[in-house]
């Protein structure tokens, strides 16, 4: 016998077929009761002796609501993340070493997914909206309260003076702010933390202790042209070899992390001359240092713009590296520099040297000199060549300021 069913049955409960119907619409079959019933349930009300409890019909169960599910399952996850972070600060205040948990490979492409560079270049054009005169005092007040910011050290003390939120994070120090240490031979680029430090080992750089990044992939591959920023070698030589051209030399890193309330501008760490420009379009994730314990490589992921040239004792290199809400980098001296840019995609590099005809060394900069600015906090690397008595004059961890000594011979 064919399966045949009430229409009107059928709709009240998708997926059940009848055997058999009457003209009363299945009213005198123990099918029909059931489904009758569920067309008439009313609200109902059951009392378990302590207090009443309301129970919507049972067909409102077959409803899905993916909004509050995707909620309660995005808000566990976070609560979950907070909590191990809460976990391991505590184990950190009693001397255990904490080795890095890293994102994996979906975590990361998911974090990647999330339209950063629209959201930067959005906020770079809400700082560019000029304040009313009167609201400025309370906005600029509820940043310096937030972020610990140090306005007896601008130039400008007067909170009116900066017409928009872009004045007020490049603001400029009063000269005697900074002074620049003339004893050492690189000082700090910028104000900020210091992350990590030390010599590059087997092309691998220090991200954060315990978190590395490859030196070929941030830096960039190796080129040909007589322009191009790093020298020719031979395929046997690994990439770190190429870098370090003088012998009995080698190859140190340090890298700085710049908060929101730091001081926004980074200057020259030395005295060298820069002969290349590569800028990388990339993501823009947050660099703090949860997020870079956190996403190995997490450095050559986002946008950054990579200086390199030569000092006294060979290769240096400066990198600016974006982050979210940093997708603007400037470079003083670089006009065709446009960073988080859509006319650029990720995974793709564009170079520009420095190094022309009429100019046949680059730009020199000198120690302390005014060399760029970020929009938002963000992360200054140093990779540069040096003696082996090179000594670094810091903890991992400390706050540092620009000016301040980083090394020596």
């Amino acid at each position: 016998m064919a399966a045949s069913g009430c229409r009107r049955c059928v709709r009240s409960l998708p997926g059940v077929m009848l055997w058999r119907c009457s003209p009363y619409h299945c009213e005198y079959t123990p099918m029909g009761h059931f489904l009758g019933s569920l067309r008439k349930l009313p609200l109902q009300t059951f009392n378990t002796g302590a207090r009443k409890m309301h129970t919507a019909p049972v067909r409102s169960l077959f409803l899905l609501r993916p909004m509050p599910i995707l909620l309660a399952t995005g808000g566990g996850y976070v609560g979950y993340r907070q909590y191990e972070k809460y976990r391991d600060q505590k184990l950190e205040k009693l001397g255990l070493e904490i080795p890095p948990k890293l994102a994996s490979h979906w975590e990361v492409a998911l974090y990647k997914s999330v339209p950063t560079r629209l959201l930067s270049r959005a906020w770079g054009r809400l700082n560019q909206v000029e304040l009313p005169y009167w609201l400025r005092r309370p906005v600029y007040s509820l940043y310096i309260w937030t972020f610990g910011v140090n306005m007896t050290e601008a130039a400008v003390e007067d909170l009116h003076h900066y017409r928009n939120l872009s004045e007020f994070f490049r603001r400029k120090l009063k000269p005697q702010a900074r002074p620049v240490c003339g004893l050492h031979s690189v000082i700090s680029p910028s104000d900020g933390k210091i992350l990590t430090f030390g010599q590059v080992k087997n092309c691998e750089v220090e991200q954060v202790k315990g978190v590395t990044y490859s030196l070929e992939s941030f830096l960039g591959p190796r080129a040909y042209a007589e322009d191009t920023p790093f020298p020719p070698a031979s395929s046997r030589d690994s990439f770190r070899n190429q870098l370090v051209t003088r012998e009995g030399n080698e190859l140190y890193h340090c890298v700085i992390y710049l908060a929101p309330g730091d001081y926004h501008c980074f200057h020259s760490p030395t005295d060298w001359t820069v002969s290349h420009r590569r800028h990388f379009p990339g993501s823009l994730m947050s660099v703090n240092p949860g997020m870079a314990r956190w996403i190995k490589e997490l450095f050559c992921h986002n946008e950054r713009v990579v200086l390199t040239g030569d000092w006294k004792h060979g290769f240096f290199s400066l990198t600016a590296v974006g982050a979210t809400n940093v997708g603007s980098i400037r470079i003083y001296f670089d006009r065709d520099l446009h960073t988080n840019s859509p006319r650029y995609s990720k995974g793709s590099y564009n170079d520009l040297s420095f190094v022309t005809h009429a100019n046949k060394e680059g730009v020199p900069m000198r120690k302390g000199e005014h060399l760029g600015e970020f929009n938002l906090g963000s992360t200054i690397v140093l990779i540069f060549e040096a003696p082996k008595d090179f000594n670094f004059r810091l903890k991992a961890g400390q706050k540092i300021r620009f000016g301040e000594a980083l090394g020596s011979l």
